[in-house]
């Protein structure tokens, strides 16, 4: 009788022959989601394989169509097709209703109908250490990791009226006043520290699934871009082109140095100064001639 052990649950199931993963999981008492009922009409039931995907039978008609639809690599199975015949370690992959509504859906980008020289804030967000954490990662943990992280950022970004232009790796670039909005600088600054505030809730989730977590650094420059969307016909992203993009990655890089997690450049800080409240003050070199920038460390709004 092949055995399941069930992560982040620590919960080890002996599963009769022909059982599915999720029979045996809800058999258990582990709280499987499954939206469809566990009738292969969604996705929710996926599962990982972290150990003895050779013991795990191959897919079967009902979920093969649903593997390709998705993408998903070998490693990833629905649980209510899925049975084996050997022992095998498995992880949950929709721990929570957030969970639940990134897996099922399927989203479509927008570009917007910009093209102009405007005034905007650019904030810059980067990982802490992801390199460090991803390593001890699948790769599908990886790539879902960072979509639960985007996902969390792009809600807050949204709130405050601004959106998530361009994504590096593990860090992102989000653009506050290309919509002509009024107060582009402190609504960057106020969804800066809501990201934060979204990473912290994210880290007890992170922790149950992979043992660690992580925290972000973020940097606020403001000045004139040239917006506008850019990239091939069904994949345009609004992009922000000129030397202010660069300016706001030292400006998020400095904090390695300067041991803080939010700093904004000097004419963010001219635009916000009543309203927040500062820590420590940096400089970083002018990238052409011998003069410096100033940058501040901004902790909370008053």
């Amino acid at each position: 009788m092949p055995t399941i052990h069930y992560a982040p649950d620590g919960i080890s199931i002996d599963a009769p022959e022909g059982q599915t993963l999720l029979a045996a999981a809800l058999s258990a008492g582990v709280p499987h989601i499954r939206a469809c009922g566990g009738n292969s009409r969604c996705s929710t039931c996926r599962v990982v394989v972290l150990e003895g995907l050779d013991n795990v039978d191959p897919r079967n008609e009902r979920e093969q169509p649903l593997a390709e639809w998705f993408g998903l690599p070998p490693s990833v199975r629905m649980a209510c097709q899925t049975t084996v015949r050997g022992p095998v370690r498995v992880r949950r992959l929709a721990l929570d209703q957030e969970d639940v509504q990134i897996i099922s859906r399927l989203r479509a980008g927008k570009a917007a109908a910009l093209g102009a020289r405007l005034p905007v804030a650019i904030l810059v967000a980067d990982i802490r250490g992801f390199t460090s954490f991803s390593e001890t990662l699948q790769p599908y943990d990886v790539i879902y990791v960072l979509n639960r992280y985007f996902e969390s950022m792009g809600r807050v970004v949204a709130a405050e009226g601004g959106f998530i232009n361009n994504y590096m790796g593990d860090g992102l670039t989000a653009l506050f006043g290309a919509d002509g909005q009024p107060e582009a600088p402190l609504r960057a600054v106020r969804a800066a520290l809501g990201m934060f505030e979204a990473v912290k809730q994210l880290e007890p989730y992170l922790v149950t699934s992979h043992g660690r977590a992580f925290d972000i650094g973020i940097g606020i420059h403001l000045d004139e871009v040239v917006v506008g969307p850019a990239g091939a016909s069904d994949t345009k992203l609004v992009a922000a082109m000129g030397g202010a993009v660069d300016f706001a990655c030292r400006v998020e890089a400095a904090n390695v140095e300067v041991g803080s997690r939010l700093l904004v450049s000097e004419p963010v800080y001219r635009a916000v100064a009543d309203k927040v409240s500062v820590g420590r003050t940096a400089r970083i070199a002018a990238k052409r001639g011998p003069a410096e920038h100033e940058l501040h460390e901004i902790t909370a709004l008053r």
